[in-house]
């Protein structure tokens, strides 16, 4: 597993998983951590029901709202990038994984530094579900 940023704030990940294997795993470490799986968007089924091909494109987005609305309490801004997401992706070679950075978050939208707990637990959650 490699982490090889492609763009400032991004953090993009190879694995040695499958795309839907890796899915099936985020979905079984999120919920241990109670985190909310708001939405599993499935951008490849949603293109062929078009007619249109692309590969195994997948996008969980997932939060806490003990966690998230102290966040959008402290900065509204925040809730464009709230709930926390994660991209899973086939490249052809492999699969990639993407997520916000939190750091970069934290950052970007000046939090306070006693509420960036509530975010940074998300990257070593989406690197572990990654990994072999």
């Amino acid at each position: 597993m490699s982490n090889a940023s492609q763009s400032e704030g991004l953090i993009v990940l190879h694995s040695d998983r499958g795309v839907e294997d890796l899915i099936g795993r985020l979905k079984q470490m999120l919920a241990a951590r109670s985190l909310r799986i708001f939405a599993d968007l499935d951008f490849s089924a949603d293109a062929a029901a078009e007619g249109v091909t692309l590969r195994p494109t997948r996008m969980l987005i997932a939060g806490n709202p003990q966690a998230g609305t102290p966040l959008i309490e402290a900065v509204p801004a925040i809730a464009i990038d709230l709930p926390l997401k994660v991209l899973v992706w086939s490249d052809g070679g492999g699969t990639k994984v993407a997520y916000n950075d939190p750091e970069y978050l934290s950052r970007r939208h000046r939090l306070p530094p006693e509420l960036v707990p509530n975010i940074a637990g998300f990257g070593a959650l989406v690197q572990k579900a990654a990994g072999a």
